[in-house]
C-alpha cells in the first residue's frame, strides 16, 4: 500500500504564502498523478490542483495565477506553492494519488490501480 504524509500547513495572514508538501511512501508503487483537495468546515471537499505523471497540471479556477502544483518524481514528492492567501483559502488541505500497485507476478496481469489519501494539513488565513 501506498503512505502519503503532508506537511507545511500553518496560519499566516491575508496575502502570505505557504508551501505544502506531500511524500508518498510504500512498499512498491508508480504514481499516476497526485492531487491537493481541500475542505472548509460546512463544505464539501474540493479539487485543488492535479499534476499527472507527464507533468500536466490543472488548477481549481479559485486558486488558478495563486497556487502551483509541481512534483519531484525521483522522491514521490507533490508540491502546492499558495501565494496571495485569502481567508476563503482556509481549508484542511489533502494530498490523494492514483497509484499502479504489481500484482503477484510484477507489472503486468494481475497489477492494479488505488487511490490514496493523506490525513490532511490545516492552513488558516486571517484577515
Amino acid at each position: 500500500q501506498v503512505q502519503l504524509k503532508e506537511s507545511g500547513g500553518g496560519s499566516v495572514q491575508f496575502g502570505g504564502s505557504l508551501r505544502l508538501s506531500c511524500t508518498a511512501s510504500g512498499s512498491e508503487f508508480r504514481i499516476d498523478a497526485m492531487d491537493w483537495y481541500r475542505q472548509a468546515p460546512g463544505k464539501q471537499r474540493e479539487l485543488v490542483a492535479r499534476i499527472t505523471s507527464g507533468g500536466t497540471t490543472n488548477y481549481a479556477d479559485s486558486v488558478r495565477g495563486r497556487f502551483t502544483i509541481s512534483r519531484d518524481n525521483g522522491e514521490n514528492t507533490v508540491l502546492l506553492e499558495m501565494k496571495t492567501l485569502k481567508p476563503e483559502d482556509t481549508a484542511v488541505y489533502f494530498c490523494h494519488a492514483e497509484c499502479a500497485l504489481p500484482g503477484p507476478w510484477g507489472w503486468g496481469p494481475g497489477s492494479s490501480s488505488g487511490d490514496f489519501w493523506g490525513q490532511g494539513t490545516q492552513v488558516t488565513v486571517s484577515s
